[in-house]
């Protein structure tokens, strides 16, 4: 191994222009290595005090989680056949290492003779919580299993890790093969200028003629909201919902398989029952039936919305059609149409003004730093600092879609600040998504949607970064994944506020604010259909702990068509027998967890997000005492305490339903 390897000295700022794949491989091993003797020296030190135990555990693998982070980070957004091989290659290697540390019985007995001890038993607060938790996580995870049992599970992560990771891969080079080459300017009827312009610009860029349009989310939706042509958008809507179909059905068999097994050997009835264990709803049952009951309070108006669509559209409706009716009803009923926003929404001037929201909110600045090194042209880098001066943290945003980028819209950190010598060191996070590019030396001019995406992974880089979590494993996001998406939803309701709007919302051509009728239709329309986008998440939820509590392959047979069986209570339209929506859904079959029995958390947060915004809409969007209250209480806490307390410690109560049914126009406010 070279020792100039720059996956061996991550800080910041990150080397991203000096990582290539042949460090991969060499760097993981040493780092495992490195970590491995911090393990053992934790089992073997005579001392058993905070400081040379559960202090040395936190950190005993925090270079390694930078590194393995970044790797597999790179991967997923510049990725190549070389970089590709190299993760594949050294991923197993990282996992079985994850993998093996509950199950190292010097660490055990370790842990356990200090949870004996009488500094241990006085131990207060997040100290407290940190010792309780690890030994919580090291039983679940297969601490007190006997020698054959603790192998098998090494091996059952190695495989979800590489298998999942597979998945992901197929999906990404799924998406990136097809693409619908449109050559007559004819066939374009329908579409917004916005999108004939990205599909120009994106034929051009590989020297071809035409149009170009692909199954990335921009290029994607436009085709399926705007365009005409029914047999167009019905062989987008084929192509999207069969992605790496035929690869992936196979490798969902496996993971549902290995994740029974898991949760078994580990004595749980069923994965979900493992994976909610130290989440708020803690059962799978529980999340099945705060599913169920929310899909009651929404089927009557799934139900209405779609004969309206019917009977506005004068015909029964296959899926391809769903999109582009509502949009046609939209405009008819509400005399707006999402096109009509775009002008106001330049991206650079959305996040300006997202900027300077947070400055009021939070207490605050946010400006561009560097220069640094980053893993792309198009990648821009910030820095947070409070209103003392001190550097909170830093992040990168990388915003629009590539063939060799994956899909969708995140946040992750690099680094998790703690503190050091009397001063905190400083977060590092990122924030991706899939919006619309720039085209033509215009902005990139985005949908609202795509704004409310934006302000939700901010959301997220701000948990991460303003947190003043001692601890590493219970800083910033690392918190019940039920609870991790309150930050970031609760961002999205400014997007619905005049006095936020203000801040960004204006014309890119004159500067002029956004007219205040074309306000009110947006805010009309903000309910349209909202039952049936509902019911979609219900469903992805309702499928996805039916797969990891009642599935039985040998009774219910292929899991994919078992989805699709499901998800036909949900669509507005009949769904094929060929759909196979299950077999890109990356949130649940990218990960050896991931959302997997977890999607149920989105709409399980929207039930917190609507809820404690309720405060900020009695208080003043702008309010700052109210926002220094929600940095206090949510932002700043991570996981040092239990999540239904930090929420009662900002609402003063227990959360409350009806909040989300009146936000989406199915419940009436109370008088």
């Amino acid at each position: 191994m070279t020792p100039d390897n720059p996956l061996l000295r991550l800080e910041h700022p990150l080397p991203f222009d000096q990582i290539r794949p042949e460090h991969v491989r060499p760097a993981l091993e040493a780092l495992i290595a490195r970590s491995r003797g911090r393990i053992e020296a934790i089992a073997s030190s005579p001392s058993r005090s905070w400081r040379q135990t559960m202090a040395a555990l936190d950190l005993a693998t925090d270079d390694l989680d930078t590194a393995s982070g970044v790797v597999r980070h790179l991967e997923g957004v510049v990725s190549t056949p070389e970089l590709r091989e190299a993760w594949n290659a050294a991923q197993p290697l990282v996992s079985a290492f994850y993998a093996s540390i509950p199950l190292h019985e010097g660490l055990w007995r370790a842990l356990n003779e200090y949870a004996a001890t009488e500094e241990a038993r006085a131990l207060e607060g997040v100290r407290a919580r940190f010792l309780r938790k690890t030994l919580d996580n090291f039983r679940r995870h297969g601490a007190a299993l006997p020698p054959e049992g603790k192998k098998r599970l090494e091996e059952i992560d190695v495989e979800l890790a590489t298998t999942t990771t597979r998945f992901a891969q197929n999906v990404l080079d799924a998406t990136a093969a097809f693409e619908h080459i449109i050559e007559d300017e004819a066939g374009l009827a329908g579409l917004p200028e916005s999108a004939r312009a990205a599909a120009r610009a994106d034929a051009r860029a590989r020297g071809r003629d035409g149009w170009r349009f692909t199954l990335h989310g921009p290029s994607y939706l436009a085709v399926m909201t705007y365009l005409n042509d029914r047999a167009v958008r019905e062989r987008f809507w084929r192509a999207y919902n069969r992605r790496a179909a035929a690869e992936n059905a196979p490798l969902i068999a496996r993971i549902l398989e290995l994740r029974r097994e898991k949760a078994r050997l580990l004595g749980y009835a069923n994965f979900a029952d493992f994976a909610l264990a130290d989440r708020m709803a803690k059962h799978g049952a529980a999340a099945q039936a705060f599913v169920r009951d929310l899909r009651a309070k929404t089927e009557p108006a799934f139900r209405r919305e779609n004969r309206e669509l019917e009977e506005f559209a004068g015909a029964p409706l296959e899926p391809w059609d769903i999109a582009w009716w509502a949009e046609k009803l939209r405009a008819e009923r509400y005399a707006f149409e999402e096109e009509d926003l775009r002008p106001y929404f330049p991206v650079e001037q959305v996040i300006e003004g997202m900027f300077q929201l947070a400055s009021r909110l939070f207490g605050i600045t946010i400006t561009p730093g560097g220069p640094v090194p980053v893993w792309h042209p198009e990648v821009k880098y910030y820095e947070i600092r409070d209103e003392s001066g001190e550097l909170l943290g830093g992040f990168y945003t990388d915003w629009h879609p590539r063939d060799n980028k994956r899909g969708g819209a995140w946040m992750d950190a690099f680094l998790t600040g703690r503190p050091v010598d009397g001063r905190w060191l400083p977060h590092i996070g990122l924030i991706c998504g899939n919006i619309t590019a720039p085209v033509d030396g215009r902005p990139a001019l985005l949908t609202h949607r795509e704004v409310e995406t934006i302000f939700h992974e901010f959301g997220h880089l701000l948990h991460h970064c303003l947190s003043r979590v001692e601890i590493k494993s219970l800083a910033g996001t690392n918190v019940a994944w039920d609870f991790v998406e309150l930050p970031s939803q609760i961002m999205e309701n400014w997007c619905w506020e005049r006095e936020a709007l203000d801040l960004f919302a204006r014309h890119y051509e004159t500067g002029q604010p956004m007219p205040e009728e074309l306000f009110r239709r947006m805010r009309a329309a903000r309910t349209f259909r909202a039952a049936n986008a509902q019911m979609r998440q219900l469903g992805f939820a309702t499928v996805d702990l039916a797969l990891h509590i009642d599935y039985d392959p040998a009774r219910d047979g292929d899991p994919v068509a078992f989805s699709t069986r499901l998800l036909r209570e949900f669509s507005p339209a009949p769904l094929p027998d060929d759909y196979a929506m299950l077999a890109s859904f990356t949130h649940l079959f990218a990960d050896p967890t991931g959302y997997g029995a977890g999607y149920y958390s989105y709409k399980w947060a929207e039930v917190l997000d609507a809820d404690a915004f309720t405060r900020f809409l009695r208080e003043g969007v702008f309010n700052e005492k109210t926002g220094r209250e929600f940095r206090d209480s949510i932002l700043a806490r991570g996981d040092s305490e239990e999540p239904i307390v930090l929420f009662r410690r900002f609402m003063g109560r227990d959360p409350d339903p009806q909040a989300l049914l009146v936000r989406l126009g199915l419940a009436q406010p109370a008088a």
